[in-house]
């Protein structure tokens, strides 16, 4: 086969074979194919977009270019979930121990935050002494033995993949939902996993602004996941709002721990830890439906098992065993803490949430390119969700920072993204939208 032949084919908008895309994927990850080639299957796939069957033979040809994890000595479903990304989401922090409390095993490979969202695993790095990147020995021990790791990406897992990416990231090709779908599902694959659930968010905080074209990717997801055999279901859920009341690294590991421990927990936040958790027990057998499965999250909760297995995890993979006892001993804080007051007191009609998520970038609490370091102390509190009265005595939100220049270049930002009014200006929207099953 001539891989040139392959892109002239799906330029036609011809459907390419099983065979093709192993070939081509083959050429990715062992360099047989060249940079330009590449590019210019990216852009065909674009514009002429893959069936059903070539995005599962997309994903399974990624997820076979490196290492499959095997979870065999593993005798639990094997469980995960995966979000589009946003702002104040560490819903991951709360939910691994909630479904390792409840029987299942949750592997769980985060990533690190980029742009104006937040990464699980630049929080979980904030924590002393936390291994982030485990031997697979230890990955493996630590699920075994406690029900759930969290960790950064271990071993060589859809190399084709990041190849693949990195040249769509040049060539304005990034927003194909084809693409997008096998870049997330083979990850997944290659993790291992039994069930996943996807967390798909829409709205301004989020990668798919548009309802419509976030439900497509959902469906996208769901259609090509079960299809290569991942037992897999969507949420859509809302980003029109940080979805946690804090935002920043060390900032959002103090709230989850306050949410697991039970002393501060944000609805919002509640509502789609236990949907999500809800749907991974309920399609992989550990609930007999999703209903059961909320009121199985919900008791690992209030019962304390949830933070006890979070505890556990923490001290195995190298974190302070008395770290859920006393976690301000150990989290990094800012010397300054400032609120931010609107000019009157009104009702919160709206907000921008990449632009919260952009005041932590300010605050050097992100990345505006992948190579960069992120200050774990700086981020936001008390932030003002939609529908709430502001005033004298309750601010928009506290700033944590370094410097008086920070405050303000982060005041700026923050200001710029709220909108105000009366009752009838305010856009709430649904925590948890809609649902896509196979």
């Amino acid at each position: 086969m001539l891989p040139q032949e392959i892109v002239r084919k799906k330029r036609e908008g011809e459907v390419l074979t099983a065979e093709e895309i192993q070939f081509f994927v083959k050429g990715i990850t062992d360099n047989s194919v060249t940079e330009g080639q590449v590019a210019a299957l990216a852009m065909a796939v674009f514009f002429k977009g893959l069936s059903v069957d070539e995005r599962v033979a997309l994903t399974l040809g990624m997820r076979d270019s490196g290492d499959v994890l095997d979870w065999s000595g593993i005798d639990a479903p094997i469980v995960d979930k995966h979000s589009t990304g946003g702002v104040g989401d560490n819903v991951s922090l709360m939910l691994a121990p909630a479904l390792a409390a409840n029987g299942a095993a949750v592997p769980m490979i985060s990533g690190r935050g980029l742009g104006h969202t937040g990464g699980t695993l630049d929080k979980l790095e904030t924590i002393p002494g936390y291994t982030a990147k485990p031997s697979n020995e230890l990955f493996n021990k630590v699920v075994k033995e406690v029900g759930c790791a969290i960790i950064g990406q271990t071993g060589d897992l859809a190399p084709a993949d990041k190849r693949f990416y990195g040249i769509r990231d040049v060539t304005a090709t990034v927003e194909s939902i084809d693409l997008i779908t096998a870049s997330i599902l083979s990850k997944k694959l290659a993790a291992g996993l039994e069930t996943l659930v996807l967390d798909v968010k829409w709205g301004t905080g989020a990668f798919m602004a548009n309802y419509e074209d976030a439900k497509a990717l959902a469906e996208s997801l769901v259609l090509v996941a079960n299809g290569a055999g991942l037992k897999t279901t969507a949420l859509l859920t809302d980003m029109n709002e940080s979805l946690a009341s804090a935002a920043g690294n060390a900032i959002e590991v103090q709230n989850a721990v306050d949410f697991l421990k039970g002393t501060h927990i944000d609805n919002r936040l509640w509502d789609v830890t236990v949907a999500i958790g809800a749907e991974g027990l309920a399609t992989s057998g550990l609930a007999d439906s999703v209903d059961d499965g909320k009121k199985k999250m919900e008791d690992a909760f209030t019962s304390g098992k949830a933070a006890e297995i979070f505890g556990k995890m923490v001290g195995e993979l190298g974190g302070p065993n008395d770290f859920m006892e006393k976690p301000e001993a150990y989290l990094a804080k800012a010397p300054i803490q400032r609120p931010v007051y609107a000019e009157e007191a009104s009702l919160v009609a709206g907000v921008d949430a990449r632009a919260v998520g952009l005041a932590v970038v300010e605050l050097g609490g992100g990345r505006r390119a992948a190579a960069d370091e992120i200050d774990p102390a700086v981020g936001l509190t008390d932030i003002a969700g939609v529908g709430t009265s502001v005033d004298s005595e309750t601010p928009i939100a506290i700033i944590h920072a370094h410097t008086e220049d920070q405050v303000e270049r982060a005041e700026k930002v923050l200001r710029d993204a709220y909108t105000f009014g009366s009752a009838g200006d305010v856009k709430e929207f649904a925590t948890v939208r809609d649902r896509v099953a196979p």
